[in-house]
């Protein structure tokens, strides 16, 4: 069971229900177990009142698809009601392992066709939920968040998109740049990062780590992500360094100007583990260009930590620069799709997010304050100490 249940006092918005998109089918198993079986063991004194309805089931998993036609288009159903019920829809925008026919050709789902079944499904509710949560762990067109010249802004149209659909709240994980919140500021957007479970998935895989500003450092891979960097070294109480990319600000490759060289801000990296540190793995290029400089200042270990591993250009580059000893261990989160030859990686290591997802449902299904979920400083402290006394974690 959760450790912290303060929320349990207040009464359910409503029947729980989750709403799992294909393409999230598996981490929300995961998560509807974890909450069947905290609830079956509560001994809760109002479970009997008519507030309580259906508060301990089987499963809270809604019944519902996105069927296609021969043409490729589709439409969203759900086969059971959801009158009054407070609903969760999982979606993972970046599921490219799914598939559909278009006039005899096979079609890998996009981010577009998996957001516009998230709509679907909202559509097909009609209305009937009493409150509407869009769990979206990579934040659709989150890299368009912003405009620089005649150009769309797709992710703060896609926000506001969904609350004219009646969604109420919308929770993503690590957002690119989570200040395009301000396009529905009226409705709720939480930001949740992964650091303790990041933390987590490197003690329990790295047996010698001594976490001191003398032994490690953690490191911005460029400026974007140095706010990351700064609450990751903070919490353990180590050195924070950054790279910045000089470009080609002349020349076009692929719509992004060239990298030219990366400038080090920081102090001595010699003998040190280092923690990379960045939202996503994308081509990788930056990481391992950063690793290498790195390697090159003499740095001890490299970890990298990443929320959604993306490995858009494969693992090649990743296994020889391991094979190399560039890196050490790589770690990214189960938020997203995660291959079987991905899995299969010596260096990988997948953070679990499983557990965290069906505290926040449950915490909010209880109009509880998920606060201390957000700023989980108090227990990466915790499992910090039990790791420098050689406990379990």
């Amino acid at each position: 069971m959760p450790q912290q249940e303060d929320y349990l006092g207040t009464i359910p918005v409503g029947k729980l229900g989750i709403i799992a998109l294909e393409s999230s089918k598996g981490i929300a198993k995961k998560v509807d177990d974890y909450i069947v079986d905290w609830r079956e063991a509560r001994n809760h004194e109002h479970t009997e009142t008519i507030h309580f309805n259906e508060y301990k089931k089987d499963s809270y998993l809604i019944n519902s698809t996105c069927p296609r036609f021969g043409t490729g288009e589709a439409k969203g159903v759900i086969r059971q009601s959801v009158r009054g019920d407070d609903l969760y829809i999982l979606v993972d925008v970046t599921n490219y392992s799914l598939t559909y026919t278009v006039c005899g050709h096979e079609n890998h789902m996009s981010p577009d066709d998996h957001f516009a079944d998230l709509k679907r499904v909202i559509g097909a509710v009609n209305g009937k939920a009493r409150r509407i949560t869009v769990i979206m762990p990579f934040l659709y067109e989150s890299r368009q968040h912003k405009r620089s010249a005649r150009e769309s802004l797709d992710c703060a149209f896609a926000l506001q998109e969904l609350v004219n659909m009646g969604v109420d709240s919308i929770i993503t994980f690590d957002a690119h740049d989570p200040r395009v919140q301000n396009a529905i500021p009226l409705k709720t957007f939480e930001n949740v990062l992964p650091t303790y479970q990041f933390i987590k998935a490197l003690l329990r895989n790295v047996p010698d780590l001594i976490m001191d500003n003398q032994h490690m450092m953690v490191i911005s891979p460029d400026e974007g992500a140095m706010g990351r960097a700064v609450y990751f070294g903070n919490i353990m109480g180590a050195d924070v360094g950054m790279f910045y990319k000089r470009r080609d600000y002349t020349t076009i490759v692929n719509g992004r100007n060239p990298i030219v060289a990366h400038e080090f801000l920081g102090s001595d990296v010699e003998g040190k583990d280092v923690i990379i540190i960045d939202d996503m793995i994308s081509s990788g290029e930056s990481m391992l260009d950063t690793a290498k400089e790195l390697k090159k200042r003499k740095a001890k270990r490299i970890f990298i930590c990443s929320t959604f591993g993306l490995f858009t250009n494969g693992f090649a580059k990743f296994d020889a620069a391991y094979e190399e000893g560039l890196i050490d261990k790589v770690i990214t989160t189960n938020l997203i799709y995660q291959s079987e030859e991905l899995l299969s990686r010596p260096y990988y290591v997948s953070a679990d997010m499983s557990k965290y997802i069906a505290l926040l449902i449950d915490t909010l299904n209880h109009d509880g304050s998920i606060s201390n979920l957000l700023n989980p400083s108090d227990r990466i402290r915790q499992c910090i100490e039990k790791y420098n006394n050689k406990q379990t974690i």
